[in-house]
């Protein structure tokens, strides 16, 4: 079958290589990525049952990204969230709503989805707290840091203000609707990953707000009631980990 041919298809092998290098480029997280190939694979096995297509274009085994064990869970480096809070405070490259993502992201702890559906209600400035609506509907409560909470303040008093969004209800707005979107966060950090030399994605946000609460010795409890699973196992699964320098210097102490 010619790759014309593949192309007028509701899915095909070269459609689906296509697709797939189209998310490497764009620097998807490989977690992300393999997410979207389990949703193709099941789209296939749809339109094949359907008698649409006649072949099974996506194997799993061979098309998901390998993945080194622990590695989807890396989380950011001192010296990259250096580089990064020094990145965001260039008010001509990033704006006060983009800056207060970025710290919102990394000292809160919260999923993509949890950030964009923050509302202005769901913030207590009197006693430092937001309140986070997660899966399930569940609730849990934040505290936030001063730096934090001062530029939520100052993002509503210049920038939002100005948006012809400033009655909506949400904190984030964008230019053209009254709530930012999680797509929005993932391609500006996927820019910023040019720039600062590193990879950037929502969750890598998540991954280092727990790791950094552990190695400060916050207990397991509180980092899994802070952001919001279901029990300290899956932190523990997910968080609990050591680098190879981590290793080297336990070793280099005996």
């Amino acid at each position: 079958m010619s790759e014309k041919a593949n192309e007028s298809q509701p899915l095909s092998r070269f459609s689906f290589v296509r697709y797939k290098q189209y998310l490497l480029d764009e620097k998807f997280s490989y977690a992300t990525i393999n997410k979207k190939i389990n949703s193709l694979k099941v789209y296939n096995d749809f339109l094949q049952k359907k008698g649409i297509v006649s072949e099974n274009y996506i194997q799993l085994k061979r098309d998901r990204i390998q993945i080194a064990a622990g590695s989807e869970h890396a989380a950011l480096t001192d010296k990259q969230i250096d580089t990064l809070l020094y990145y965001v405070e260039d008010l001509k490259k990033v704006s006060q709503r983009n800056k207060l993502v970025v710290y919102l992201l990394l000292y809160t702890g919260v999923r993509v989805s949890e950030l964009v559906n923050i509302k202005l209600g769901d913030i207590d400035q009197l006693t430092s707290t937001l309140m986070i609506r997660g899966k399930g509907g569940k609730v849990r409560e934040v505290s936030l840091r001063q730096d934090v909470l001062q530029l939520i303040k100052q993002y509503q008093k210049e920038e939002r203000i100005n948006s012809r969004f400033q009655e909506s209800e949400y904190l984030l707005v964008s230019q053209r609707a009254n709530k930012m979107h999680r797509d929005s966060v993932r391609d500006w950090l996927a820019n910023v990953t040019n720039d600062v030399g590193f990879h950037l994605h929502p969750h890598l946000f998540r991954h280092t707000f727990s790791t950094q609460l552990l190695r400060l010795g916050v207990d397991l409890t509180t980092v899994s009631k802070l952001i919001g699973h279901a029990n300290v196992n899956m932190t523990a699964k997910y968080y609990i980990q050591t680098s190879k320098e981590e290793k080297q210097s336990a070793v280099e102490i005996l």
